[in-house]
């Protein structure tokens, strides 16, 4: 694997755990698509920092776990800010 891909996996894990960021958050961060910090996490990392692997599967499983949470909050703000 390219040597820069592998620093980019091990950089967005380092971000996502340091600030507990969804798929999105650190996509926009580091300016790549979220299927690639996806494919980054899931993947890639498994191969060149298992450490840093499984506390990232810990981060996106509790993401996981709230997404429908944040999805009825976001259409709760959406509508709310429509009315005023």
């Amino acid at each position: 694997m390219n040597e820069t891909i592998e620093q980019r996996a091990c950089d967005l894990a380092v971000y996502v755990i340091e600030h507990q960021a969804t798929v999105r958050a650190a996509a926009a961060a580091f300016g790549v698509s979220k299927s690639t910090v996806h494919k980054d996490l899931s993947e890639r990392l498994r191969g060149c920092n298992l450490a840093l692997y499984r506390q990232v599967q810990v981060v996106l499983a509790h993401n996981k776990a709230e997404r429908h949470i944040r999805g009825g909050l976001a259409t709760q703000k959406k509508y709310r800010k429509e009315k005023i």
